[in-house]
């Protein structure tokens, strides 16, 4: 069988493998252009999200919309977004490791359609889920990594960022301007 979004999707929504999927609103898939030299990777959808069924809206995905234009010249329809989880946890906490392992096939299977150049990981629990590390993300943060050729960026969650003031993001942009020099790299 040839895998194809509308097939991703329709098997995200009727998903019961794991208590994520009692309590949701929405399953929060992704969205944006498949195929996609970039693709954002957060840890799952909030109370926003859910309601919605799309990924960073609210004030994060303001931000997050707001570095996607000034850092990358971009818009957030121009690459893919999607969450380690693809629905969300009670009350906002991260997912648990049995969550992300119930939703790992359907990133995978997302990573293989969208077949990104880079991938920009944000916050600590998408960077463990798809790097498999539980080292802190501030260690992490500023290095590039190697997922079968395709280049990992860690970097902070917008939320994080907007509650850590203009030293964080600051961060983000550098991590930011670092995709965006990466891309460039690749085009004729």
């Amino acid at each position: 069988m040839v895998d194809n979004l509308d097939l991703l999707i329709r098997d995200a929504q009727a998903c019961q493998a794991c208590a994520l999927a009692a309590s949701r609103t929405q399953v929060v898939v992704g969205e944006g252009c498949v195929p996609s030299d970039l693709m954002i990777i957060g840890e799952g959808p909030g109370a926003r999200e859910d309601e919605l069924g799309r990924p960073f809206v609210g004030r994060s995905g303001g931000l997050l919309d707001r570095l996607i234009a000034e850092e990358l010249g971009r818009t957030r329809e121009q690459i893919y977004i999607a969450n380690v989880v693809k629905c969300r946890p009670p009350n906002n906490r991260d997912p648990r490791p049995e969550e992300m392992e119930a939703c790992a096939s359907l990133l995978d299977r997302q990573l293989k359609l969208v077949a990104p150049r880079v991938v920009l990981l944000l916050e600590r629990t998408a960077v463990g889920r798809v790097l498999g590390t539980k080292v802190p993300l501030g260690s992490l943060r500023g290095r590039l990594y190697d997922l079968g050729g395709v280049t990992v960026i860690p970097t902070y969650h917008p939320a994080f960022a907007l509650r850590g003031g203009a030293a964080r993001l600051t961060e983000m942009r550098v991590d930011f301007a670092r995709v965006h020099l990466l891309l460039e790299e690749g085009r004729p």
